[in-house]
């Protein structure tokens, strides 16, 4: 089991030397998760829109065509980014907890974002995955909130939910942010098309900027 882990992190190390590659086309992932939470809550146009506006805005080439990958799949290894939104549950089971830790350890990134209901799960679950951390509120001061469409007062708010302030949590792995959860704002809700929630402009664009500099910071961390 251990050699496999190994290989399978070696492996990961191949695919981030072909994503800092000029002009290598990447894909973002969308996990598909256990649990009976709607993981595929944005499947149409989220990640797809996200992806047209970052290759439009801040000189990305990604595939447009957004990857679903299990959560206990060595697929993950294949994506430098993978996105999780949903309204419900979310189990892990031991095997899969130990592939997710092994991605974000290896030099993997997961964007949780909250699409109202997730809350309750997200945190017990990723203490199965990093027992010795826990989310942490960002400062506004974080490179995150710094890249191409600065944010300086952090989390822009794109729906209400409960009507409390937009956050930003991380898990810190050993100096690196590896994973960042985005809580009462619904960033992903914010991707979507137009017809979907009607969203005003601006907050359809806050959304977009927040999403390209969540790439650019994730990118910009893989380069030598």
């Amino acid at each position: 089991m251990k050699k496999i882990i190994v290989l399978l992190i070696c492996a990961f190390a191949l695919t981030l030397t072909s994503f800092k590659t000029p002009g290598y086309s990447f894909r973002l992932g969308l996990l598909k998760y256990h649990g009976g939470g709607d993981w595929y809550a944005n499947l149409a146009t989220s990640l797809p829109n996200l992806i047209k506006f970052c290759n439009d805005n801040i000189g990305t080439n990604i595939d447009p065509e957004q990857g679903i990958v299990e959560v206990g799949s060595p697929d993950l290894f294949n994506f430098p980014f993978v996105h999780m939104t949903g309204h419900g549950n979310w189990v892990l089971s031991n095997e899969e907890a130990l592939n997710l830790r092994n991605y974000l350890v290896g030099g993997g990134f997961l964007h949780i974002d909250d699409n109202y209901g997730l809350d309750p799960y997200v945190r017990p679950q990723m203490k199965k995955v990093f027992p010795e951390l826990t989310f942490i509120e960002l400062p506004f001061s974080h490179p995150i909130y710094h890249q191409k469409f600065p944010f300086p007062d952090g989390m822009p708010k794109i729906h209400e939910h409960d009507g409390g302030p937009p956050q930003g949590f991380g898990l810190i792995y050993q100096g690196r942010l590896v994973c960042f959860y985005s809580f009462e704002t619904d960033l992903g809700d914010g991707w979507e098309s137009y017809e979907v929630h009607k969203d005003p402009p601006e907050k359809h664009l806050a959304a977009m900027q927040m999403g390209a500099d969540l790439i650019q910071y994730v990118t910009s961390q893989t380069q030598p």
